[in-house]
This record gives C-alpha cells, structure tokens and sequence, in this order.
C-alpha cells in the first residue's frame, strides 16, 4: 500500500482519470468528519463545493452506510447516483428487494429494544438506528466499549433470520445474508453509467466491499493507512480529500482543453 501522492499514484491517476471517469466516494470520515453524534454530520464547505465542481466534469456517485433520506440533506448537491444502506439503497433496477429488507430490519429492531431495555445488563449509551435496509447498533457513548462489543456480538448471534454483521467504528452494521454491498454497488453503477475508469475512496471496513474487487480499471484509495486493507493507495488523513478533488479538477478540466482545442475538435469532426 503506497501513499497516492507518490510516483506510483500520480502514475496510476494517469492511467484512471481519463473521458468516462466515475468518481465515487464514501460519506463518514472520507468527505465529512467522524462525529461523536452522527445527526450532526455535513459536508464541510470547501469540500461541497469542489465536490460541486466535480459533477460539472465527471459523474459523481456516494455510496454510505446512511439511508438515502438522511444522506441527502447532508450533502448540499445532488450527486449522479445516490447510494445508501451500505449498497442496498438506491441503485437503479434493485428497488423490489427493499420491501423484504425493511420487514427483516423492523424484526431485529423488536428483538434487540427488548433486549437492550435490561439495563442492568446493557450500557444505556447503545443506541439503535433503523435506516430501512439495515441496522445500524451505535455503542460511541458507551462506557466500556470491548464489553459492549462482546455483549452485543453476543445478542446478534441470536437474531432471527441471521444478520450479516459487519463491524465498523463505534458502530456495528446489521444487513440481511443476501443483500448487496458497496462492492456490488458499485459494479452496477459502472454498469448503468457506462463508465470506462473509476476512482473510488473510502476508509471503513464496508469499503472493503470495493477495494477487493482488484479491477484494473477502478483506482481505490484509503483514508490512512492500514496494513489489513485491499486499496492500492491511501491518503494519509481525510483533510487531504480536498487535494485529492483538486488534483482531480484539474486534470478532467486540462483533458476538456486539449479536448477543445484538438484538430478534430477544431475541424468538427
């Protein structure tokens, strides 16, 4: 894993950002900073805006853990594609699944508030998120963490149907067996918006579901380091997003100048 910054990333930003380039993000410590209380979350204004002159040059696609209906005002833009749910929200052609998913999601609601109301046995600082498509059991505000990760690791074991539960930070997400991911999402979208190359950036272990896809024409980068991570790259802190979406800027907007100004161009054809 190589910073992107380096020779070897510049070189590989070459090779990626070319006509047809997809870029795709992540919402939660990639564009916005991780916060004590995730209703508080927003894009940062320098971000938002050059995420906004992004979309003038390439399709922008952000796929998050979050539902579609909290992302949204968060952002302050409306990107190509809007993904929520960790990939089961959202994507084009996969809206009868959602139905099934929200059923599964209100029973494990029920099952885990009855459990969780023993607060003798559970710290109070859990909460639980129903986001339709998923559960997401927050334990931030808690006082003992690892305990609270064993006795909820514990109490999901026992959930019917099984959940797929895939740990994140301060958060556990819930998701049906059979349902998509940020991986299969992301497929789809290459798919649907017939995009040559892609660069996607992420820094959560649902991210995971991307960077193992190893495509040659997907540039994946990570925000920080990791040595148990798939992404080729990573940015050493998520402040370095905004240089990422300058360097991003300003090679789609050199490659519409040399585009414009070409003989071919030139001659109309």
């Amino acid at each position: 894993m190589k910073p992107l910054f380096s020779e070897a990333g510049l070189h590989r930003l070459d090779e990626i950002v070319q006509p047809g380039l997809l870029c795709v993000f992540d919402f939660d410590g990639t564009l916005s900073p991780i916060v004590t209380q995730p209703e508080r979350a927003r894009l940062p204004a320098g971000v938002l805006q050059r995420l906004v002159d992004l979309s003038n040059h390439a399709p922008v696609a952000i796929i998050t853990g979050r539902s579609v209906t909290d992302i949204r005002p968060r952002l302050g833009f409306v990107p190509d594609f809007l993904v929520g749910n960790h990939g089961l929200e959202g994507v084009p052609g996969w809206e009868p699944r959602g139905e099934r998913y929200t059923e599964i999601c209100r029973d494990w609601e029920e099952a885990l508030s009855a459990a969780l109301r023993d607060q003798a046995r559970f710290d109070p600082g859990i909460r639980l998120e129903n986001k339709g498509y998923s559960l997401s059991v927050h334990y931030r505000l808690t006082r003992d963490r690892s305990r609270a990760e064993t006795q909820l690791a514990e109490l999901f074991a026992s959930l019917m149907p099984a959940a797929r539960v895939v740990a994140g930070k301060c958060v556990f997400s819930l998701l049906p067996q059979d349902a998509a991911d940020k991986g299969s999402a992301f497929e789809q979208l290459m798919q649907i918006s017939g995009a040559r190359s892609a660069i996607y950036v992420g820094d959560d272990v649902t991210d995971e579901d991307v960077f193992r896809l190893r495509r040659p024409d997907l540039l994946s980068v990570r925000i920080e380091r990791s040595a148990d991570t798939a992404a080729e790259f990573y940015l050493h802190h998520r402040f370095d997003i905004v240089q990422l979406l300058d360097d991003l800027l300003r090679r789609l907007r050199e490659q519409q100048i040399k585009t414009a100004t070409s003989p071919l161009s030139a001659n109309g054809a």
